[in-house]
């Protein structure tokens, strides 16, 4: 297998909206693909019809486009080893699963839920391992017979083989599994359902899956697949194992993994704010991965050129959103002008905006754009940094007021008018003026501006001031100054 073409997969479940530790799984899986310049197969785990829906399935391939993480076989691309859902393979995992039983390499299992809930509670009192204790694994016909007189109900057991289990995890380094801790386990329910244990495995077998690359929290199956995959060898199902590499949990708040339930572990959350793909995907290879040393932001051809699986730090990772919002804002920084105009354009439309669409001014917007693109942390910000262009009058923000309109402001706004009224309308030239109300009244420009923003704009805080004042133009600035002025009473 050493000298076999890299084929990764990706094989999510399509149930509830994508989350955070899935995307960084996907994006593991296709930049170790694309660094070898190998494969990278979309495979669909849909088998529990309970919790399985379409919507979630298309909602999971648009997030995937969204991002920009290309398969190379699967669902809309087709390949060799198709279909790749697998509630369209059921035949295959019964057929593999009846091929395992004549084989001798699993079972039938008759235990009932309580017969073996009694022998674990047993086997803890002992203090002895608690998993399944082999009980019907080499039942006579004789025995059989009775059990199905009874009218019980079989589940099938892989038979686990009696020596530990040594494999070297690619990014844990070797482990080994003793027998005791790997017991006999389920591939089949009692109503003939295929289990993940036998299905994810058969389906790497026959895709010809050559590096497993999964979360941490799977790692107690794998000596159970390597058992498995020895018997597929033989079988003639398989023509190799896998190399496999766990990666790191993600942890969220009070040390615990995120789970699907913690609001931060939405992937729709930080499209819905407006991340870039590139700058989520970049925070999200560094939970567990490092670029180098002194850089924490590059591009995803960066991150393909330099991946490398047995780089990955098998500690927890913590997702810190801080974090991800700072390098989101270093990507929306490195987009060209043009790019980024385009890019804010949903957020500059209904539902997000709230100003009516006639209200919109395009040329306004290509304006004020490269002042603003400076100062956004992700794109969404970008609705209240604009909002005093296209809006009727500026927002009422009664903090903003009142910490701006101190006393003397009326008499300040009053000189600022003036000066404002009298300058050329270019950003230099209303700085100047401002500077210069500020100073007939003693105050630094800090201090002279702040009313003047608050008047103009309804905030304390946004995009460069003159600047503002440019795009807005003459006639809007001086009206919002006199209501201002009209509203302390001057």
């Amino acid at each position: 297998m050493a000298s076999a073409p890299v084929r990764v997969r990706f094989c999510p479940s399509p149930t509830g909206n994508p989350h955070v530790g899935l995307v960084r799984t996907a994006l593991f899986n296709w930049a170790f693909a694309r660094h070898a310049k190998g494969t990278l197969v979309l495979r669909i785990e849909d088998t529990d019809a309970a919790r399985d829906s379409e919507e979630s399935y298309e909602q999971l391939l648009d997030s995937l486009r969204w991002l920009g993480l290309d398969w190379d076989e699967g669902p809309e691309v087709g390949g060799p080893h198709a279909p790749y859902r697998q509630s369209q393979r059921m035949e295959i995992y019964a057929d593999v699963a009846a091929r395992l039983q004549d084989a001798g390499h699993a079972y039938r299992c008759y235990c009932t839920t309580e017969e073996l809930d009694a022998r674990r509670d047993a086997a803890r009192a002992a203090g002895k391992p608690s998993g399944y204790d082999g009980h019907c694994r080499d039942l006579t016909s004789e025995q059989t017979a009775a059990y199905e007189a009874e009218g019980r109900t079989a589940i099938v057991r892989f038979r686990m083989p009696e020596h530990p289990i040594t494999f070297n995890d690619l990014v844990r380094g070797e482990l080994t599994f003793t027998p005791e801790n790997v017991p006999d386990y389920g591939i089949v329910r009692a109503n003939g359902a295929p289990l993940y244990t036998l299905v994810n495995p058969v389906d790497d077998a026959l895709m010809e899956i050559t590096h497993v690359l999964r979360g941490e929290d799977l790692l107690s199956s794998t000596p159970r697949q390597i058992a498995l995959y020895a018997a597929l060898i033989e079988l003639g199902v398989a023509k190799y194992t896998p190399e496999f590499g766990h990666l790191p949990y993600v942890m969220g708040e009070g040390n615990k993994k995120l789970s699907k339930r913690d609001p931060q572990a939405s992937l729709n959350l930080y499209r819905e704010r407006g991340f870039l793909p590139q700058g989520l995907l970049n925070y999200l290879s560094l939970l567990g991965w490092s670029f180098s040393a002194d850089q924490d932001t590059f591009t995803m051809d960066e991150m393909v050129a330099a991946f490398e699986i047995e780089d990955v730090n098998a500690n927890p990772a913590r997702f810190d959103l801080k974090k991800a919002e700072a390098i989101n804002a270093d990507h929306i920084r490195r987009l060209d002008v043009k790019t980024f105009t385009e890019a804010c354009g949903p957020w500059l439309r209904a539902p997000h905006a709230p100003w009516s669409p006639e209200n919109f001014d395009q040329a306004a917007w290509e304006a004020i754009a490269p002042h603003a693109q400076t100062r956004l942390t992700v794109l969404s910000d970008i609705t209240a940094n604009v909002d005093f262009l296209f809006l009727d009058a500026p927002v009422d923000d009664e903090a903003s007021w009142l910490k701006a309109m101190k006393e003397g402001s009326d008499a300040l706004l009053l000189t600022a008018r003036e000066q404002l009224a009298a300058a050329d309308w270019n950003a230099e030239a209303l700085k100047n003026a401002v500077l210069a109300a500020g100073e007939a009244h003693g105050l630094k420009l800090g201090k002279a501006q702040a009313p003047v923003r608050v008047a103009v704009t309804g905030r304390t805080v946004g995009l460069p001031l003159f600047e503002s004042l440019e795009v807005l133009g003459r006639d809007r600035t001086l009206a919002r100054i006199d209501a201002a002025l009209a509203k302390l009473g001057a």
